[in-house]
């Protein structure tokens, strides 16, 4: 039983990537002319669906406005009971259905066409009464549905969501759209946290930084390490400029040793020289510098090399950024 599990699921994912890669092959002027549209509207891009196509109006009208281009979706059935108010001549209206024939969806189309308001329609049938009043009719028709009965919305329902994506992406790039852009519309998610988080921002800093000078000992480094719990100390010199750190696994190293805890100095046993990032460094990028280094703590230093900071690993998981 578990195999046909298996055989079913490669069968409808093989289903719906022949689908996308024909509806590939489709994209032509009329694409490009549905972007140019979507730039140039100066009100807001409404997205309308019933059923299953409206929850995938959903999610496209939420992708166009998490991405710079102001958007959301208005149930048809709602909008002829008032709702298409919220709808004004300056805004731009793309309508998903499959069949082109959604009667909620034509009921209204009569009112936005008077209102001037242009028209960008995702359907499977560009000769249908939604494919003909559009000004832009996109083909989201696919040869058939992943379902054995080819009746339950599968591919074609993927392939709105796809064309919706492409158009996203595709409005987006041409807007110049950035990353901190994302991050401003996402300042409550892990996402937000990733793009807009500081090093400063997550960093140890003050009498919480530990530090000591290159003519302590190795018991005094230690009493550093457990007072501030970060598993490591910084070695300053005379300047305070950072020459070394001290880590657990130099610890361990350490301890392999025949030493004296009291008059080993911490010069004989730190690691020179090590990795540093400044407070200006994003925190999501600390996170490759600290993989490919292999290291779970780093210091923050200014640009003559003085201690300003400190943070590890598990300050990365706590702001949310691992």
């Amino acid at each position: 039983m578990s195999d046909q599990f298996q055989q079913t699921a490669r069968d409808v994912l093989t289903i719906e990537c022949n689908a996308l890669r024909d509806m590939a092959e489709r994209i032509d002027q009329s694409f490009s002319k549905a972007c140019q549209m979507i730039l140039s509207c100066e009100g807001r891009v409404v997205v309308v669906g019933m059923g299953k196509s409206g929850h995938i109006g959903g999610k496209i009208a939420a992708s166009l406005a998490s991405t710079g281009t102001p958007s959301f979706f208005v149930h048809p059935g709602e909008a002829s009971h008032g709702d298409l108010g919220m709808i004004t001549p300056s805004d731009l209206v793309i309508a998903i259905s499959n069949s082109g024939e959604t009667p909620e969806i034509l009921t209204i189309l009569p009112i936005v066409k008077r209102m001037e308001v242009r028209l960008i329609a995702l359907t499977s049938k560009c000769q249908s009464n939604l494919g003909k009043i559009s000004d832009i009719c996109l083909d989201v028709g696919v040869e058939k549905e992943a379902c054995p009965h080819d009746l339950a919305p599968t591919t074609s329902t993927t392939a709105t969501l796809a064309m919706g994506d492409a158009l996203v992406v595709a409005v987006l790039q041409e807007r110049g759209f950035t990353r901190n852009d994302f991050a401003r519309s996402h300042p409550g998610g892990a996402l937000g946290r990733r793009l807009l988080l500081y090093v400063k921002d997550i960093m140890h800093s003050g009498d919480k930084i530990p530090i000591v000078q290159q003519n302590a000992s190795l018991k005094d480094a230690l009493i550093e390490m457990n007072d501030k719990s970060l598993g490591m100390t910084c070695v300053v010199d005379s300047s305070q400029k950072l020459i070394g750190i001290f880590t657990d696994g130099d610890l361990r190293r350490a301890f392999e040793t025949n030493l004296d805890l009291n008059n080993s100095s911490i010069k004989n046993f730190m690691s020179a020289d090590p990795k540093t990032t400044t407070p200006d460094t994003m925190a999501a990028q600390l996170i490759k510098i600290m993989r490919e280094h292999s290291i779970n703590g780093i210091f923050v230093v200014d640009e003559e090399q003085r201690v300003k900071g400190a943070l590890n690993t598990l300050d990365l998981i706590r702001a949310g950024i691992v």
